[in-house]
């Protein structure tokens, strides 16, 4: 006799579509809130019913959208993103680098202004320089130099440092600024998918146990019957003499 052959698909309840046995997920294993939400776009599902893992994932997201917008209002840039991400399965952090792209060339000027100006390299150089101008002025060429006491050009030049100085100290501070904005954003949209990750990985969980419960429920009703069956032979022939 040939071997009996079962169908390698199911049908979903929600879009009456077919998807392969291996994307069945029983309704009854769905969190109450979660089958709650499929119920209001497909009012018809019920505990006993089955959709495919694909749908399960698109109402996962859903669920997620309606858990931002109670929590923080409309949803931003940002949060949209992370859902998008969170749905794709795709690292956030590659995204976060793309979208910080090259530097300008004042950015980049700023940050050398920064990173030379707030170190021991330029408070040695530059004490290195008055105290070489006020020696060779006072000292070496007796006072006769290009520069006498009282060292009108080194004044003049030290208020001309001191004018750009103000600037230089904004376009930093500035740079600095528009890091921390940029670094708090990565740190906000990594987690807040940190946190959904969790959330979904808590449902999923949740989804294993009740899976594997109701496995186990299936070998002991199965484990009953069996031994159902052995006290029936059992107990003919003694019911027979």
């Amino acid at each position: 006799m040939p071997a009996a052959s079962f169908p390698a698909t199911f049908t979903s309840a929600c879009s009456g579509r077919e998807f392969p046995l291996s994307e069945r997920v029983n309704a009854r294993t769905v969190r109450p809130a979660l089958l709650a939400l499929i119920q209001q776009q497909y009012p018809h599902v019920g505990p006993e019913d089955a959709l495919a893992v694909s749908e399960l994932n698109r109402f996962r997201r859903q669920y997620l959208q309606n858990y931002l917008l109670r929590e923080v209002g409309d949803l931003t840039e940002l949060e949209q993103t992370v859902l998008d991400h969170l749905q794709d399965h795709s690292t956030l952090s590659d995204k976060l680098e793309e979208d910080a792209g090259p530097l300008t060339r004042g950015q980049r000027l700023a940050d050398g202004v920064a990173a030379f100006g707030g170190s021991w390299t330029f408070i040695l150089c530059f004490g290195g320089v008055l105290l070489t101008w006020i020696t060779l002025n006072a000292w070496w060429l007796g006072n006769r130099g290009f520069d006498p006491y009282p060292f009108i050009l080194l004044n003049l030049l030290l208020s001309c440092l001191a004018a750009l100085q103000a600037p230089i100290i904004m376009m930093s501070q500035n740079r600095q600024e528009d890091k921390d904005r940029q670094r708090a954003k990565k740190d906000y949209m990594i987690n807040l998918k940190s946190e959904l990750e969790i959330r979904m990985l808590h449902e999923k969980l949740d989804h294993l146990l009740l899976h594997q419960q109701q496995d186990l429920l299936e070998i002991q009703r199965i484990q009953v019957d069996m031994m159902n069956d052995i006290l029936e032979r059992v107990e003919a022939p003694r019911a027979a003499t």
